[in-house]
């Protein structure tokens, strides 16, 4: 493993080194551990942080609980590309029934063993965000994700999307040019935006035109229209495909045709003319054409600083200070876009330390953190719900349909509605396991975790950095039930 989890990790949690076993917490501690993880955990802070990423990236640095959970689901058990051929050839199977009852039902059953597939993989992310110590590692998962973003619901990618992320997960601390490969060769990406549908003579944009706009470069940031027309040439070709064998080629195309697992480079549906893209010629050589064309895009300048503005304002919120966005684009360039570098000069900057406590939570933050809080390392034998309050706030995993991804924008996420949902969420984990604790399996009962939110934690630091307000509210409470709701619903609990 690379020696970035180590590095990266222990520079944006620098502080809770010194405070880990500790019984007391400076309200700096508190505020730079909440923001570089998914929410503060006593049982994480009293281990030292720099072991506990000696595994990081792996299902086995989970607890046991969880890791079992997720060694039990069909997308870790078979490979994606056998999944996505058996539900292709249990689909068409169920298209060619003729009885139409005998097809309502077989329909039905391959739907639900789509959906399946899509809660395995948001039940999977959701117990690595609760329980696994590379934390940050996970944060930057969802942040690509996000910025990669492919809905789940379109075609056959419920099937692909649990591979998706993992593939996005094991780049999210490494180089910006090799994960903005590893996305253009992943099937959900190509099916997404129906690059598989582009070859010379039937050109389709929608992927080139995403990768400037949204992946790299942004809007407004230099490059035209042929510039797009000429990246989706230069995308031709690249494609999925489900057939185990090679096409029939030319002899003069063999050696260029590409297939690894769903991935194809097919060069019949290439176009091999010239290229201008960027301001560089491009010769028609086949894949290598793509390979060039990345090189040019994560080099960009317009690249650096459109990316570094995104992550700045995913951990800082709203409109990040040009300084620290400039620090970050440097840091961008000297290092060839690596994102662990890139983490480090924002969190070194000043202006970070200041925004401590100030970014308001999106519905996953506030959700996982909830549960980090309140049940620390005890596994939930059931995400649904957590699942559920996602899908009801209108962050739901794989969810978002357009490619631009979910709006960091905090004025996305605090009207009236949202806001109920919160102290629907604070009430439900405030009186209880929520349905956390109720496993799937039929006939199962809920097993009772009553969670104790006045906690070392709390007393060790924690009620040192609440406003006045908020301990004020607190101390109207009747019962620890309200204690708890009112503590989750807070503006406090609602910042990072």
């Amino acid at each position: 493993m690379r020696g970035w989890s180590l590095t990266i990790v222990a520079m944006l949690l620098s502080s809770a080194a010194s405070a880990a076993g500790s019984a007391q917490f400076s309200p700096t501690q508190m505020a730079q551990i909440n923001r570089s993880s998914w929410g503060l955990d006593l049982a994480a802070l009293q281990t030292d942080p720099s072991a506990k990423t000696v595994m990081a990236g792996l299902d086995s640095s989970l607890p046991a609980a969880a890791a079992a959970q997720i060694a039990q689901m069909r997308i870790v058990r078979e490979p994606m590309a056998q999944l996505v051929v058996e539900m292709d050839t249990q689909n068409q199977a169920a298209n060619k029934l003729a009885d139409p009852d005998a097809k309502k039902a077989a329909r039905k059953a391959y739907q639900q063993a789509m959906n399946d597939l899509n809660r395995e993989a948001a039940t999977r992310s959701l117990l690595r965000d609760l329980y696994s110590p590379a934390q940050l590692q996970e944060q930057m998962t969802w942040f690509w994700f996000n910025h990669f973003n492919v809905h789940a619901g379109k075609r056959d990618i419920r099937a692909m999307v649990g591979d998706y992320e993992d593939v996005i997960r094991t780049h999210a601390l490494g180089k910006f040019r090799d994960l903005l490969e590893a996305t253009l060769r992943h099937p959900a990406m190509l099916r997404y935006l129906d690059n598989d549908q582009n070859a010379a003579g039937h050109i389709n944009e929608n992927y080139a035109r995403e990768i400037m706009e949204l992946h790299s470069m942004g809007v407004g940031s230099g490059y035209s229209q042929a510039d797009v027309q000429e990246l989706a040439r230069v995308l031709t070709g690249v494609g999925v495909s489900l057939k185990p064998d090679n096409p029939k080629l030319k002899p003069e195309w063999q050696p260029l045709y590409i297939h690894a697992g769903l991935f194809e480079f097919n060069p019949a549906r290439h176009d091999f003319g010239a290229k201008h893209f960027l301001g560089h010629q491009i010769s028609g050589s086949g894949f290598h054409e793509v390979e060039q064309a990345l090189d040019l895009i994560a080099a960009s300048p317009a690249t650096a600083r459109h990316v570094s503005t995104q992550i700045a304002t995913y951990f800082m919120g709203d409109n990040p200070p040009a300084a620290v966005v400039d620090h970050m684009t440097t840091a961008w360039q000297r290092s060839s876009g690596d994102i662990a570098t890139v983490l480090r000069a924002m969190s070194a900057s000043p202006e970070y330390s200041a925004s401590l406590g100030r970014t308001f939570k999106d519905p996953i933050h506030y959700v996982v953190s909830a549960v980090r809080y309140a049940y620390g390392d005890r596994v939930i034998l059931n995400a649904d719900p957590m699942i559920g309050w996602l899908n009801r706030m209108s962050e739901g995993l794989y969810n978002h349909e357009t490619p631009d991804g979910y709006p960091m924008n905090a004025s996305a996420w605090t009207g009236p509605g949202q806001m109920e949902v919160r102290f629907e969420i604070a009430r439900a984990i405030g009186n209880g396991s929520a349905g956390l604790f109720k496993s799937r399996t039929a006939g199962s009962t809920e097993q009772p975790a009553f969670p104790q939110l006045q906690n070392a934690l709390y007393f060790g630091g924690l009620d040192r950095t609440l406003s006045a307000q908020t301990r004020e509210a607190l101390a109207q409470a009747t019962s620890p039930q309200e204690w708890n709701m009112l503590f989750l619903a807070s503006p406090d609990f609602m910042r990072r």
